[in-house]
């Protein structure tokens, strides 16, 4: 494969986790407001510290591939929208919490798949740096859901 070509994928794929990361800061301060568990409140926290540090990471990794265009990241639009609709619809506040949850674990699988794939992508084109950055993207996001998993099933044994 040509490498410019998939230095253009991988700056693609920065661009579009740049601008998800947006997407997602503004996703969990509005998703803090309407979780009730205290467990729930102190991971959506997490999350956001973690984030910015992806978003960190990101940065470094924009400036080893060269720079991206700004883009929008349709999919973690949809996926704020989907999540205010589960939580709109919950009827209590243990459903809303466990909406949350799920809402949160498919955006962590969304990253754990975004930041893998450009991390592989990365390590091929010889961007050592940035697969490092994001391989740590993706570690980070696994030990996230393992904990929403968790907090799921307490929940759930506990309704």
């Amino acid at each position: 494969m040509n490498t410019e070509d998939l230095k253009q994928l991988i700056k693609d794929g920065l661009a579009a986790q740049h601008a998800g990361s947006k997407v997602a800061a503004k996703a969990t301060d509005d998703i803090l407001d309407d979780a009730t568990d205290a467990e729930l409140k102190t991971l959506l926290q997490r999350g956001n510290d973690t984030a910015k540090q992806w978003e960190q990471r990101l940065e470094r990794a924009i400036t080893e591939a060269g720079g991206v265009d700004d883009q929008d990241n349709e999919i973690m639009e949809a996926h704020f929208e989907v999540s205010k609709e589960i939580r709109g619809k919950a009827t209590t506040s243990e459903v809303r919490d466990l909406g949350i949850i799920t809402s949160g674990q498919l955006a962590l699988h969304y990253w754990i798949a975004s930041f893998g794939t450009v991390a592989s992508y990365a390590k091929a084109a010889g961007l050592t740096q940035t697969a490092q950055e994001l391989h740590q993207c993706v570690e980070d996001a696994k030990q996230a859901d393992e904990q929403h998993t968790a907090l799921a099933e307490r929940l759930l044994a506990a309704g």
